[in-house]
């Protein structure tokens, strides 16, 4: 078969080292492709430059290297030569040139070999090799040199005749030349490491991988669409199991179970943080209340103790009687007291009614909420022993269907609780201000500013109803406002010649009881040391459904649904801490004793507390807490729904006219609130009653009564998730300074008006005003105003910027996010024997508990107890401290402090 390419060129044959330093006259001709094509030119430079020719327009022809090695010219021959060049050039290009240029073509290639051998420095054979990085400047150098140019530069420099000059690059050694480069990329490296770190790339990146590369609004709505009211039921199912009051077998269990539960959704750190503190608990036969004959012999004798619940198959149900009771065994005659208020004994002291030695009958509730304070209302009015039930007129029948069907006390129903008092020594009263961990000094019980000195003992209304008929016609009988719902009796007084009871309270006290808090947290990924902290107590008096179990429930969803989140790859801006506090209901000791142990940490960076206790006692919206929170909360509001209402929570609270409440002493963020200076927010559903402490607040309570479907658990779980991404994964903390100035403005004008009517400025007194502390939140007000325009200028900068923050900004944001924290915790009276005068526990200038209304909120107690006493002097001084704390934590706000 023919050849289909018929002009083939055969390869040059390699010279051999003799041929090539004898030159190009040994070296064989190209033959001919069998004398076919006669157009083919015979020599190499003319075959060089036909190829040239022929090549499409818009490719560059590749130069190559002429046949044969020639020999440098000598500087005479170069002179002479000087036209060789154009012709070299010519024939480079590919264009076609004359006679001339192809005669002199060799003559011009030799002289190009010469002139790269002298400048390229071509190392003979056997030298040693170039290295990776001289290689790849050669290639460099070659590459340039190859360029074909859209111009031909024809000048060239000549020298005058007789002079002669050689011109050549300067030699560098290639080993300085790596050592050069090596040091340049150093330089270059590290240049762009310190502007890469400038930039903040490396934090945004790790804001991106780990937590920001989730749209946070898509996080807002994966939290509220996972939160499962199903699984909800399922855990307050496994938290009523079985009673599980603070200390016991029971309690221990469940706090075994919290812990496993946070290990398996992924929290870190979990552990138990165990204290030894202070509790009671009621001896067999220990407790009696029985109307005696004039013998002495039993008359009547109490129940006490409510009817078994669970009675197939049975289960242990926590007895009943009053936490941090005094032991005693008295007997006097009964006179009931309608609530137990002062005003209240002081009323039987103005009918001409003696109390001294008698046994004090008084109701829950009225305008005494605090059954700690009821009992030690009584031991002031000479009681020697105070018996507390629960009336049907405020819990009970007349108010509605009683439990289990219904909401109310039934007729043996009894309402357990603590009488420590609380809003006087918070936490283990014998280790107030510190923690109570092994080896702690410890105070007696004897004497103690936070124990009652009487016994006390909870009752029924049924039981009551016998003590009530016993007093018929005995005193006087009692007004409308005295009058109960019991039925089958009037409301009389008694007095001294009442029947007389016996009261009996034996129980066993132990020192150190161990209690345990269970913990677990999330690892922020900015400011990891910074911290928002989420609480609901564990412990209750008996099976606890509605108190605490609605919350430990609740909480226990918010912890799976961030679990969740955990998993997918998402992380907080900072750190959140859950915790399961024990101990609540024998006053607050398990939150208390755990600021103690941590009060320097939490002072210099905890950002928030958020608590739950009752989460669902009802169906309307409630909250409690610094104004801080007034914005983050109404955003929650606005995304949640009320499940059986087409309105959102925000809609029914505006309804209402629901504003956020003060705080009072009422739950777990006293010591947050009031000792550490965290700000704090407390929120749950409420309603009428429910069988509060009894044994009827169990699982089929809340499932038939209580919440029916866990639908407000459902929402009390979304709201509670949202409100903890808003201060853990918002970039800046959202507190609502503005807020926080309007309160205090319209606190201080409330306190003037009610010192005015409690004797203010009259004659004999120490003339009082309120101005220092009108000067004082004025300042506020204007600081805040400056305060809040950073935030404005941050969202210009930053959110009309694209979302970019550099590093210099995010350095101002976290400052503007720590004296935004700090506000609160400098509101605090540190000073050496700061504090709320005869209560110092309770540091805060502006929060505190109220001297005798441990649930109700009290603005700027330490003014408010010196107005009380009548004290004007220590009042006066109380003025001017408070508003000096807030002038100066409101410079610190500003950055002029």
């Amino acid at each position: 078969m023919p050849d289909e390419k018929p002009n083939k060129y055969e390869a040059l044959p390699i010279p051999t080292y003799e041929e090539a330093i004898n030159g190009g006259s040994s070296r064989t001709s190209t033959p001919r492709n069998n004398g076919t094509d006669r157009n083919e030119a015979a020599h190499p430079a003319e075959r060089e430059g036909l190829l040239g020719g022929g090549l499409d327009p818009g490719r560059i022809p590749v130069p190559t290297r002429r046949a044969g090695y020639r020999p440098p010219l000598t500087e005479e021959e170069l002179s002479t030569n000087g036209d060789g060049e154009d012709g070299e050039h010519d024939t480079f290009l590919g264009q076609n040139g004359d006679g001339r240029r192809r005669r002199d073509s060799e003559s011009s290639e030799d002289e190009e070999v010469r002139r790269e051998i002298e400048e390229m420095e071509i190392s003979e054979p056997g030298s040693t090799s170039q290295t990776t990085w001289g290689k790849r400047i050669s290639s460099l150098s070659q590459s340039l040199s190859s360029l074909n140019l859209p111009f031909r530069w024809r000048w060239k420099p000549r020298l005058p005749e007789g002079m002669s000059i050689r011109l050549r690059w300067p030699s560098i050694d290639a080993n300085f030349c790596i050592v050069l480069g090596r040091c340049f990329a150093i330089l270059l490296v590290m240049a762009l490491v310190y502007l890469v770190f400038m930039s903040d790339v490396f934090a945004g990146a790790a804001r991106g991988m780990v937590g920001q590369m989730f749209d946070p609004e898509s996080v807002r709505r994966h939290v509220q669409n996972i939160a499962d009211a199903h699984k909800i039921g399922e855990y307050l199912r496994v938290v009523t199991e079985n009673d599980h009051l603070a200390g016991t077998e029971g309690d221990y269990v469940l706090a075994q179970r919290v812990k496993r539960f946070f290990a398996e959704q992924g929290l870190e750190h979990v552990e138990v943080d165990e204290y030894g503190v202070y509790l009671n608990y009621p001896k067999e036969g220990g407790r009696k209340v029985e109307i005696l004959n004039g013998d002495g012999s039993v008359k009547w004798s109490a129940k006490i103790d409510e009817d078994l619940v669970y009675a197939d198959p049975p289960k242990p149900q926590t007895p009943v009687f009053h936490g941090h009771s005094k032991i005693g065994d008295v007997a006097g005659p009964v006179i009931y007291a309608n609530y137990g208020s002062r005003e209240d004994y002081k009323s039987l002291y103005d009918s001409g009614i003696d109390t001294t030695g008698a046994i004090a009958l008084v109701r829950y509730g009225g305008s005494q909420g605090d059954r700690a304070l009821k009992v030690k209302a009584a031991e002031l009015a000479g009681f020697a022993g105070c018996i507390i039930y629960s009336d049907p007129a405020e819990d009970g029948f007349v108010k509605g269907e009683v439990a289990p069907k219904g909401r109310f006390m039934p007729e043996d129903g009894v309402q357990r609780g603590a009488v420590s008092l609380m809003s006087w020594v918070v936490g283990d009263v014998l280790t107030p201000g510190f923690a109570s961990k092994k080896g702690a000094k410890r105070n007696s019980k004897e004497n103690n500013p936070g124990l009652v000195n009487i016994p006390s003992l909870p009752l029924s209304w049924g039981d009551a109803q016998n003590l009530l008929q016993a007093i018929q016609g005995v005193g006087q009988r009692c007004p409308e406002e005295w009058t109960g719902g019991i039925p089958n009796l009037e409301y009389w007084s008694g007095n001294l010649s009442s029947p007389v009871v016996r009261l009996l309270n034996d129980q066993d006290e132990v020192d150190e009881q161990p209690i345990w808090n269970v913990m677990g947290r999330i690892t922020g990924v900015e400011q990891k040391e910074k911290a928002v902290i989420v609480g609901n107590h564990r412990d209750a008096w008996v099976y606890g459904a509605t108190d605490p179990g609605s919350g430990t429930a609740v909480m226990m969803e918010v912890v799976r649904i961030f679990g969740d989140l955990m998993q997918n790859g998402w992380r907080p801006l900072r750190t959140i801490v859950f915790a399961s506090w024990d101990g609540e209901e024998y006053n607050l000791i398990g939150s208390t004793e755990y600021v103690e142990n941590n009060i320097d940490t939490l002072r210099r960076d905890a950002y928030a507390y958020l608590n739950v206790d009752v989460a669902v006692g009802g169906q309307s919206f409630r909250a409690a807490g610094s104004p801080v929170f007034r914005k983050s909360l109404l955003r929650a509001l606005d995304r949640t729904s009320d499940p059986f209402q087409n309105k959102t929570m925000r809609e029914l609270w505006d309804e209402r006219g629901a504003q956020l409440d003060g705080l009072g002493a009422g739950s777990d963020y006293v010591a947050f609130q009031d000792i550490a200076g965290t700000s704090s927010l407390d929120f749950g559903f409420e309603g009428p009653p429910y069988p509060y402490h009894s044994a009827y607040d169990n699982f089929e309570w809340m499932a038939s009564v209580g919440d029916p479907g866990f639908e407000y658990h459902k929402v009390l779980a979304q709201i509670w998730a949202l409100l903890i991404l808003e201060f853990a994964d918002r970039l800046v903390l959202p507190f609502d300074i503005s807020a926080y100035s309007q309160s205090l403005t319209q606190w201080a004008i409330e306190l003037e008006n009610w010192a005015g009517s409690k004797g203010a400025n009259q004659d004999g007194n120490t003339p009082w005003s309120t101005e220092p502390l009108r000067e004082a939140v004025l300042q506020f007000a204007q600081d805040a105003k400056t305060f809040e325009q950073w935030e404005m200028e941050w969202d210009s900068v930053v959110l009309g910027g694209g979302g970019y923050e550099s590093a210099i900004i995010a350095a101002h944001r976290k400052s503007h996010n720590n004296r935004m924290a700090n506000f609160e915790t400098h509101l605090l009276d540190l000073e050496e024997g700061g504090g709320i005068p005869n209560r110092t526990q309770f540091k805060h200038v502006v929060f505190g508990p109220q001297l005798w209304s441990g649930y109700d909120e009290a603005f700027f107690p330490a003014i408010r107890d010196a107005v009380e006493a009548g004290d004007w002097d220590l009042a006066k001084k109380q003025v001017e401290k408070t508003a000096d704390i807030i002038k100066r934590a409101s410079r610190k706000l500003v950055g002029n402090a």
